[in-house]
């Protein structure tokens, strides 16, 4: 017995070792995801809060100077048109790609090439984007700088990632759902709207707020579509530039007043906040809807 005992002690051994260093791997791998976003994060915090203003947050910007309350009003004012339109696209194209498409095992079907422009789109830059949406939006429609060319613009940069949250968020769900529905009679729209989107619920709100957040912090864009002002935003979609926060973030950095540099610091933490807040209202999304998933 001692004999055969002795090779599997040693077998033990090896895999203790191998389970050690698994978790030292991981553990490395994940301390260089959260370093530089804990770094970026505390930079970022460190330089604002010294010279911090509650009043930035209902001042207009002056110049180089005053306050952001312009740019907070036109980046909500951008994420909510983001929301409406990309979010309606996205939807509908993860919907008819997971539920709807034909199933075929041809290359070029329509699911196919449907499924690769969507790989295509998230793959083009940003910065492309938004000369696309100038030559477009601003120059041949004479929109100007304005609301209505920076929200498509934005939309289509991000309709690929919920398109793609929403059909991985259907796939999620347990067939017997849909089995379960035609068993009692549901129409096919019915049991989609009431059974299987119901449960995708969590998926498909997560990656509409991450898609919102990523838009919020896009510059190259806007830059060509939706210029910049020092006033609130007008109710109108056109001829009227709109600010944002990540102008300030980009421009006044580089200006030589201290005024405009605490400036590009506070945009910079509210931009940072407005973001932290999208992904934690994600983790409370998806832990609201799947507090009674086990019963």
């Amino acid at each position: 017995m001692a004999v055969i005992a002795e090779p599997d002690r040693s077998a033990i051994r090896r895999r203790r070792r191998r389970e050690v260093a698994f978790r030292v791997s991981t553990l490395v791998t994940l301390a260089l995801v959260v370093g530089p976003a804990a770094w970026i994060l505390l930079g970022v915090v460190l330089r604002a809060l010294p010279h911090w203003r509650w009043s930035v947050l209902v001042t207009p910007t002056q110049g180089a100077a005053g306050g952001l309350s312009n740019a907070i009003l036109g980046t909500l004012a951008l994420m909510a048109g983001v929301l409406v339109v990309a979010g309606t696209l996205g939807i509908l194209a993860g919907v008819f790609l997971a539920e709807l498409a034909p199933v075929t095992g041809r290359r070029w079907s329509v699911t196919g090439i449907l499924r690769s422009a969507t790989d295509v789109l998230a793959g083009v830059p940003s910065i492309t984007l938004g000369f696309v949406g100038y030559l477009a939006l601003v120059l041949a429609l004479h929109w100007g700088y304005s609301l209505l060319p920076a929200i498509l613009v934005l939309s289509v940069m991000v309709v690929p990632y919920i398109a793609k949250s929403t059909e991985s968020a259907l796939r999620q769900v347990p067939t017997s759902y849909r089995e379960g529905a035609e068993a009692l009679g549901m129409r096919q729209g019915y049991a989609l709207r009431k059974v299987v989107l119901r449960s995708a619920i969590p998926g498909v709100a997560t990656g509409l707020l991450i898609a919102l957040a990523i838009s919020s912090g896009e510059t190259a864009p806007l830059l060509y579509t939706a210029g910049f002002t020092n006033t609130l935003p007008k109710v109108a979609l056109i001829h009227h530039p709109v600010a944002y926060l990540t102008y300030p973030v980009w421009t006044f950095y580089d200006y030589p007043t201290p005024a405009a540099h605490y400036l590009a610091y506070d945009a910079a933490l509210v931009l940072l906040v407005l973001v932290l807040v999208l992904l934690v209202a994600a983790r409370l999304i998806v832990a609201r809807t799947q507090r009674h998933a086990d019963r």
